[in-house]
């Protein structure tokens, strides 16, 4: 049961509000993924936002789910994205509820900010239903990536909702969840020389992987140690010169403190 607190006549009244039967919703159905590169890149847009970002400069907590359920009404069939990210949720602690397994836009109160779908042939629908079903479902941005080119020459496609329905951006910076997306190409995990999804930062940079967080702060952990050491290097020199100075002064029977009083 959720609570709802109403006030009649200056008198508060709670009222209990029962929740929506959700036996006839599939959570999961043990489906797989359609293909080893469309996990793998789900894979590196999760791993880059839980271990690369901190979030919208507002402080507001993120959820970013792949491969989860998506349903925005009770007698609606599910929407599953690739990817979904939601801002200013916060994912439930217990996750045995029915109602805690999928993302329930009436339980978050709110729809999810950006889906991705990866497209792996032209029996998908991104471009065609699933465009129409992510609009109805009150998404706000859209991202269509399709590797292969199964759908056109366009490899990456952004919409943008207004007005309860998309229409497609050039843009590549999304304001509205403090993201960019762009095309890259090389390595992660095992493999190399391949074409990514990646997001960016306002300036352009990439938001690293665990992997790659890792490796940025061992690498100016090692630049600040060679720093650290090549100061101690240079100290060390300059003494030693003084030091050289000094008994030169001395073995021409000058006296060095007398010098610098």
């Amino acid at each position: 049961m959720s609570q709802e607190i109403i006030t009649i006549i200056g008198e508060p009244v709670i009222y209990e509000i029962p929740r929506p039967d959700i036996s006839h919703l599939v959570t999961e159905d043990d489906t797989p993924v359609d293909n080893l590169f469309s996990e793998k890149q789900m894979r590196l847009l999760a791993d880059s936002l839980y271990n690369g970002w901190s979030g919208p400069s507002d402080g507001r907590p993120f959820l970013a789910t792949t491969d989860v359920a998506l349903y925005y009404a009770l007698h609606t069939p599910a929407l599953v994205p690739d990817l979904l990210l939601s801002l200013g949720v916060t994912p439930p602690t217990d996750p045995k509820p029915k109602e805690n397994r999928s993302y329930l836009v009436w339980e978050y109160g709110k729809a999810p900010d950006l889906v991705v779908e990866i497209v792996s042939n032209r029996k998908g629908g991104e471009l065609g239903n699933k465009l129409l079903d992510y609009a109805r479902a009150g998404v706000s941005y859209y991202v269509v990536f399709d590797p292969f080119q199964e759908l056109g020459e366009e490899k990456l496609r952004i919409f943008s909702r207004r007005g309860g329905s998309f229409r497609e951006i050039a843009e590549r910076w999304l304001a509205e969840v403090e993201l960019g997306l762009i095309l890259w190409e090389g390595t992660y995990e095992d493999w190399s020389n391949t074409l990514w999804l990646r997001w960016v930062d306002r300036e352009g940079n990439l938001i690293p992987t665990g992997a790659e967080a890792t490796a940025q702060a061992s690498r100016r952990a090692e630049e600040a140690s060679q720093r650290a050491e090549e100061a101690e290097r240079q100290a060390r020199e300059e003494r030693r010169q003084r030091e050289e100075l000094l008994a030169k002064l001395r073995a021409q029977g000058i006296d060095p403190d007398k010098l610098s009083s």
